[in-house]
């Protein structure tokens, strides 16, 4: 993962101090949802997503918009539209699937849709 001092300009320009703020948001929001809690015995983490998708009738829809959230904060911190395009297609991959039941749970805990977008955010900073 990378810090801020390792962004010196050879690819990007260094990122300012609302970037670097707007990053470590989404990192701690996608953590939150996708690995907060550790399942016992085991090394598995889901987050907050997994556990409020499990609520009928409108749980996943929620944390869809919660995902899109990240997708808008990589918009405002100028990443390019074909990684937007990316990161919005994880978002309605996990949220469509999350629909059937058990199966879709199941999915949404392994999938971590959040965690790949903040991945591919921070890929496109490291000039990767």
């Amino acid at each position: 993962m990378a810090q801020a001092g390792f962004f010196t300009g050879d690819v990007l320009p260094p990122l300012g101090a609302d970037t670097m703020q707007r990053l470590r948001r989404v990192r701690r929001l996608a953590w939150l949802l996708d690995a907060a809690f550790r399942l016992p015995g085991t090394k598995f983490r889901l987050g907050i997503d997994a556990l409020i998708g499990l609520i009928p009738g409108g749980g996943n829809a929620l944390m869809g918009l919660v995902s899109l959230y990240i997708v808008w904060e990589a918009w405002r911190m100028g990443v390019p539209a074909h990684l937007l395009l990316r990161m919005v297609a994880n978002v309605v991959i996990e949220t469509a699937v999350d629909i059937v039941p058990v199966v879709g749970d199941i999915f949404d805990a392994a999938f971590k849709a959040n965690l790949r977008n903040v991945a591919m955010i921070e890929r496109y900073f490291d000039g990767k």
